[in-house]
């Protein structure tokens, strides 16, 4: 396996100053939630609130991702995620366009049948038997980070604990180098950020990264190619029937999913969840007195937070959704951030409440055949890490604001500071 070589299309080049807009102000035709910087910033909920109010269904017309319609009831992004033979989630699961000279097809953005075989390839390193397996691992590295973090003095709760546990699963999932393991947090960075925002400054800037990840994966191919077939992602992916002769490209784009789907939404979670429960001590106390509550609070973030903002599906045919007419081609945008926040599905949706009858029916793993296939394994870190922290803390308290992701995909955060109080009996 051998890898190709890249070029270039417009980078999207989005207006920070619309941060300080008020969306009311703006005609509704021309109301665009797609600006990265409305999620940097934590403004974007009016906006969307907006459109659940007024334009359930919106066409935005011109944006610098190009048309696309906004689905941010939550009711209406159930229909789209579940109606798989109207709404493809071929050729792309983001708002933003793939290159056409740069392609990187994966089972996530794929229909059945081939979908179905490629999941169904590599799910069981995270199937129930694997978990049983994870669980010590697990939970002694959990342990081992917890027991290393400073105590009475600040520090990046996102890199030491966020990153580094996320990581380290990471690494076990596809058995790569535990040494090399940071390589995994850049490539899944890289993935979903735009150029020019931090990271890389050009377009092939990007993909010479993104090619640099799948030459080293290949040699992790070639490694794994002469040697029986394991538990670990490469391995599935090397010794499976439907995918031991896939292109390299499409070898990447599983890749870059698998990368990006294991990590995202666990270390989101991890930040956001220190910054809730610091914000509502009641609440905290209450997990204190009752463990028993930790499902429930890990339940709750992972809705109140909703890691990843959106996905995208096409049209294949001529629909009607809310009243509004979808043409065949048309690029479908599933709020999931927007949804999970609808007044018509949740109850004061915009508080955090461990208490909430219905927060398992969060949208931020999705539905349908493309539900998050790993969400289980997420969900027991969550739950091992909190478990954790109250054995040794009595707080983990936040210090000044968070510093959030400037990404209209990964609603996530680059620094918490946060300080340890040592538990006291």
């Amino acid at each position: 396996m051998n890898a190709p070589a890249p070029t270039s299309p417009k980078i999207p080049e989005h207006d920070p100053e619309q941060v300080n807009v008020d969306p009311y102000s703006v005609p509704l035709d021309k109301l665009d939630v797609s600006n990265p910087y409305l999620f940097e910033a934590d403004v974007h909920w009016p906006w969307f609130k907006r459109l659940r109010d007024e334009a359930p269904v919106h066409f935005c017309a011109e944006s610098e991702f190009g048309p696309y319609w906004s689905i941010t009831r939550y009711e209406d992004i159930m229909t789209v995620d579940t109606s798989h033979k109207i709404f493809s989630s071929e050729p792309a699961i983001t708002i933003r366009d793939q290159d056409d000279d740069f392609q990187l097809p994966m089972f996530i953005a794929m229909d059945r049948p081939k979908h179905d075989v490629q999941r169904k390839t590599v799910s069981p390193t995270v199937g129930a038997d694997a978990l049983r397996y994870f669980e010590p691992i697990i939970r002694e590295r959990t342990q081992d980070v917890l027991d290393n973090l400073p105590v009475g003095e600040p520090f990046n709760w996102v890199e030491r604990v966020s990153i580094e546990l996320t990581t380290r699963m990471l690494a076990t999932l596809f058995d790569f180098p535990y040494e090399e393991r940071s390589k995994l947090t850049w490539w899944s960075d890289m993935t979903t950020t735009l150029p020019g925002q931090g990271m890389v400054e050009t377009e092939d800037e990007w993909k010479q990264e993104m090619l640099g990840c799948l030459e080293f994966f290949i040699g992790l191919w070639n490694e794994r190619a002469k040697e029986p077939p394991s538990n670990d992602f490469i391995s599935r992916l090397v010794h499976g029937e439907a995918t031991k002769d896939m292109e390299p490209m499409e070898y990447l784009g599983n890749l870059l999913l698998l990368i990006v789907g294991g990590n995202d939404t666990t270390r989101s979670t991890m930040s956001s969840s220190v910054l809730c429960l610091d914000r509502h001590p009641e609440q905290f106390a209450e997990m204190k007195a009752d463990p028993s509550l930790i499902p429930d609070m890990v339940s709750e973030t992972i809705r109140w937070q909703t890691p990843l903002a959106h996905m995208r599906r096409t049209a294949l045919e001529d629909t009607e959704l809310g009243g509004q007419t979808i043409r065949k081609g048309d690029k479908v945008v599933m709020w999931y951030v927007s949804g999970n926040r609808d007044e018509r599905f949740f109850d004061n949706p915009n508080d955090y409440d461990i208490h909430r009858e219905n927060l398992r029916k969060h949208l931020s793993f999705g539905f349908g055949i493309h539900r998050c296939m790993g969400n289980r394994l997420a969900e027991m870190q969550l739950h091992t890490l909190w478990e954790e922290i109250l054995a040794r803390f009595d707080r983990v308290e936040v210090v000044g604001e968070p510093d959030r992701t400037l990404s209209v995909f990964v609603k996530g955060y680059r620094n918490l500071n946060v300080i340890l109080h040592p538990k006291t009996s």
